[in-house]
């Protein structure tokens, strides 16, 4: 009985010396804390600095309102000249527009007036031709209807009936009166197609000869309220423009471009400021990343993209990294736009710099800048119970 408990404390002894040295000699970081870029906002424009009080340390979002700049002695000559230039525009376009519908409301009323001269010089002609025929029938000792002015038959013969330029010689009257009638055939076959032939020198009224005139009125017109609207949208279009530039001039808002931490204040509210000043600066906790350093002899078995483990400090979680960067020992420089500064003995030893997306992806750890844990580069003899607690 007593061989075998020696034996069991001798294999208790092994296991818990094979722990130790396990867990000591595998591959972790001496230090490690959690890190993030940091943004300078700079003015965009020269004037007055409006900064209204923030405690250092609260989160903002991106496009957030920060301070404001504002210049009262911005150059607005240009601006308003451009002002007047789009009112003369719109003036100009105005009236063409009001020219061009009078000119049409005057087209469609001598159209109107033209019809109307149409349809009455149609039944004009229509009456002269019926008459016209009516006195050949009684000429030629035709029939004719019953209700006709007996006057007229009685009287026909009469000189004074005569139509002006009738012949006065009885012989001539037949012939003249069939030619009367051939003519007015004519003229209404020709009327009937929108050609008068009574006028002698002219095929159309009036009217309708000045309507076709302001048709080509109308085109003109068409072409030069075509020509002052594009003129009119160049203008807004180089008016817009000059209204942004005067604005950016002018001032305005400073937002925040990225979501982060409100970190330092670099100048007073109420200051004059000069374009590209800075304004204070932000963490930026989109691009979280884990700063740390280790020993030359885990460094050199280190690769970028190699996969890694880190916890937190306090924390039983462990979150799944990548070797981002690899900078070796007296890495300073790279320090200069991140939030924690290494330490000497940080710079004594090789920086390492890790990407963790779990981490980033946490609400509350994301942007927890200097909260410090380690990261583990080797497999543990004790992970799989860690893996089991988690």
């Amino acid at each position: 009985m007593k061989p075998l408990r020696l034996l069991l404390s001798a294999i208790v002894i092994l296991a818990a010396l094979w722990l130790i040295v396990g867990e000591q000699m595998a591959g972790a970081s001496a230090d490690a804390v959690l890190n993030a870029p940091v943004v300078t906002v700079r003015a965009d424009t020269a004037g007055d600095l409006r900064l209204p009080p923030r405690v250092y340390g609260t989160r903002v979002e991106k496009g957030e309102a920060l301070a404001s700049v504002t210049d009262v002695l911005v150059d607005t000559i240009r601006l308003n000249d451009l002002r007047m230039e789009a009112r003369f525009a719109t003036a100009e376009t105005i009236r063409l527009q009001t020219d061009l519908q009078a000119t049409i409301d005057m087209r469609d009323a001598l159209l109107e007036r033209s019809r109307i001269f149409r349809d009455q010089r149609l039944e004009e002609i229509r009456t002269r031709l019926d008459h016209a025929r009516i006195r050949l029938a009684i000429l030629e000792g035709g029939d004719f209807p019953d209700d006709l002015d007996q006057r007229l038959i009685d009287g026909l013969d009469r000189l004074s009936n005569r139509l002006p330029g009738e012949p006065r010689l009885d012989a001539l009257v037949l012939d003249y009166a069939r030619e009367r009638v051939e003519v007015l055939e004519i003229a209404l076959a020709a009327a009937q197609q929108g050609v008068f032939l009574g006028d002698g020198y002219n095929d159309s009224p009036n009217a309708e000869q000045r309507a076709t005139e302001l048709d080509s009125v109308i085109d003109g017109l068409q072409s030069q309220l075509e020509e002052a609207r594009s003129r009119e949208t160049a203008i807004a279009g180089r008016l817009n423009r000059e209204r942004l530039r005067v604005n950016g001039l002018t001032g305005g808002e400073i937002a925040s471009p990225v979501n982060g931490l409100f970190w330092e204040v670099l100048e007073a509210d109420g200051v004059n400021i000069q374009r590209g000043d800075p304004i204070l600066r932000l963490i930026d906790c989109d691009a979280t990343i884990v700063t740390l350093s280790v020993t030359e002899r885990i460094y050199n078995g280190l690769r970028i993209g190699q996969p890694a483990d880190f916890r937190l400090e306090g924390s039983g979680e462990v979150y799944s990294a990548t070797i981002a960067r690899m900078a070796g020992i007296g890495a300073a420089t790279i320090y200069e736009n991140l939030a924690v500064a290494p330490s000497m003995k940080h710079l004594e030893r090789f920086d390492v710099t890790l990407l963790v997306p779990g981490l980033t992806a946490d609400p509350e750890l994301g942007c927890a800048i200097g909260r410090t844990g380690r990261a583990f580069f080797d497999r543990r003899p004790l992970d799989w119970l860690r893996g089991w607690f988690s």
